[in-house]
């Protein structure tokens, strides 16, 4: 027992978050800044961000400033944007960004990191892949897999109860994606919004998680993750880990 405790303290020493890439199989970069909405989730996704990096041998540097985006983000292997646009970013950090996926960087994005002003920072937008408009009130939904070779849905049921905004999207930037989770629209309200919005529904076509390449990189977005405590459901994390498994080494897709 006591060689186990040294074995699992010599891994966080070598794997926790600020750690050197090389100690690690790879590092990340989690964006998560506080905003109107989106708060409460930092410090309990932080905390699964640890055990996620414990258990699976990565490093991460968790940050809630854009001036991170300043330094040199060549020994990152993906950037996740967690809940936190890219509009939060000044002109030169965003060049940055564009300049480290051009290089062979990678970037995940998360719920309300989907989220961007059309108009904006357009490179971000066709990154994203798809433009989200409005989403009707958080309810429960029935999510169908839709392409079970993709790490990301690995360990999810066929047919996922889950509880979320389902976001209505568009595609402006005419970009192709792969979904890889569709929200069955029978199964809740797509019309269900607060007073003085419309929503409307989508039909058979509502992704809510999808993947591509885009300039260079490897693309995961997944527009879940809007309450806190989802943060710490076991399989909403596998979702999660399987997103930053794939974004980060490009590996695990089923054959």
């Amino acid at each position: 027992m006591r060689l186990l405790r040294r074995l699992l303290l010599a891994l966080l020493l070598l794997c926790g978050a600020g750690a050197a890439q090389a100690d690690c199989q790879y590092k990340l970069l989690v964006f998560a800044k506080p905003n109107t909405y989106h708060y409460e989730y930092i410090p309990i996704a932080r905390d699964s961000f640890e055990q996620l990096a414990k258990l699976h041998a990565f490093g991460f540097d968790w940050t809630n400033k854009p001036e991170s985006f300043d330094a040199d983000l060549k020994p990152y292997a993906a950037i996740v944007f967690l809940n936190s646009p890219g509009e939060q970013l000044s002109p030169s950090q965003r060049r940055n960004v564009e300049t480290y996926v051009r290089g062979g960087g990678n970037v995940m994005v998360v719920h309300r990191a989907a989220i961007t002003p059309a108009g904006d920072w357009p490179w971000y937008e066709r990154l994203v892949g798809r433009a989200v408009g409005v989403h009707p009130m958080l309810q429960t939904g029935v999510i169908d897999l839709v392409d079970k070779r993709f790490p990301a849905t690995f360990g999810l049921p066929d047919r996922w109860i889950w509880g979320d905004e389902f976001y209505v999207t568009t595609n402006p930037h005419k970009v192709a994606i792969t979904p890889v989770l569709n929200v069955d629209e029978s199964s809740y309200d797509p019309e269900k919004i607060w007073p003085g919005q419309v929503s409307k529904p989508m039909g058979r076509d509502h992704p809510i998680a999808w993947y591509h390449r885009y300039d260079g990189g490897r693309v995961f977005v997944t527009t879940l993750g809007h309450v806190g405590e989802m943060y710490r459901d076991p399989t909403y994390l596998a979702h999660l880990m399987g997103g930053i498994y794939w974004t980060a080494t490009g590996r695990g897709m089923a054959r």
